[in-house]
């Protein structure tokens, strides 16, 4: 199996948006191939590390692969005999000893793009950066992008990819993986009514939000159907207002708030939520593209931009 540590081995299938099972020997009674805290990443058509080879290992990836077939999000307890009189799988293993191995899966992670990253737009950022899911910001204004203002997001649980774009935005859809959740609230409605179109002409796409009023959303609707085309089934795919009906503050934070909670719901009903458990701290320290600075129909209380 490749020559990597399993932090490496867990970054590499964050990055690649690949599901995976973290695999550890939990405790080890008498003779066994590996100690306690021997750990294997199993990918979906890769594996990192051992567990100590023959049927354990064996069996032991055929089961990780179960689970990522299966979606399962819940660890496992597998427990191994290792003597002579156990009928194996894959071949006989001996040592002695009794061996249990935790399987924990790691899913792909919820994505969500945000375009326009002003007032509301960061402090949605701060609010969604607590959880494990990928998160990009992207905004064509650098001063809204310094290491200075994103020092607040630090800390994130989330990945952050921040994607500087002067002079069309819409290039980044192109670049999200599928499934990608995005969020259209820049400072300049052009700017908005142009990625609203590439977003629905962008293949694979998770939901699409826009924030503002039902005035802007009337013009918005109108020049969608009248200049780009689109017919009345895909312009739905637009939500706006975003946010719970709910809360009708509209202080950036209270905005920020309504909306997060909007999209966890929606991530919950959509089975992702389970997703957003943190994997173990070191892989996640060790993922890259998680700083700060890397240049790489619900309701909503009407806004009329986020700058």
């Amino acid at each position: 199996m490749p020559d990597m540590t399993w932090v490496t081995a867990v970054a590499r299938l964050r990055a690649r948006r690949e599901a995976g099972v973290l695999v550890t020997v939990a405790t080890v009674r008498g003779h066994a191939p590996r100690r306690a805290g021997a750990k294997l990443v199993v990918g979906p058509s890769e594996a990192w590390g051992s567990i100590g080879g023959g049927n354990i290992e064996a069996v032991a990836i055929d089961r990780a692969r179960e689970l990522m077939d299966a979606s399962g999000t819940e660890p496992e307890l597998m427990e191994f005999a290792l003597n002579d009189k156990v009928t194996n799988q894959h071949g006989v293993q001996c040592c002695g000893g009794v061996v249990s191995v935790l399987l924990e899966p790691l899913p792909v992670v919820p994505a969500l793009a945000v375009f326009g990253v002003g007032h509301v737009g960061l402090e949605l950022a701060r609010v969604m950066a607590r959880h494990n899911i990928d998160l990009h910001l992207i905004d064509t204004r650098p001063d809204m992008l310094t290491d200075e203002r994103l020092a607040v997001l630090s800390d994130a649980a989330a990945q952050v990819h921040v994607h500087h774009q002067p002079l069309l935005p819409e290039e980044v859809l192109e670049e999200l993986a599928p499934g990608t959740h995005v969020l259209i609230m820049t400072h300049d409605h052009a700017e908005d009514a142009a990625l609203a179109d590439a977003a629905l002409r962008t293949p694979g796409l998770g939901s699409i939000g826009l924030i503002g009023s039902s005035a802007k959303w009337a013009r918005f609707r109108h020049r969608l159907a009248t200049e780009g085309g689109h017919d009345a089934a895909t312009i739905a795919r637009i939500k706006t207002p975003i946010g719970m009906p709910e809360i009708s503050g509209k202080e950036p934070a209270t905005i920020a708030v309504s909306v997060a909670a909007d999209l966890l719901l929606m991530f919950e009903r959509a089975g992702e939520q389970d997703h957003l458990r943190a994997v173990p701290d070191a892989a996640s320290a060790d993922s890259a593209g998680s700083t700060p600075g890397d240049t790489s129909k619900s309701t909503y209380p009407p806004v009329a931009d986020s700058a």
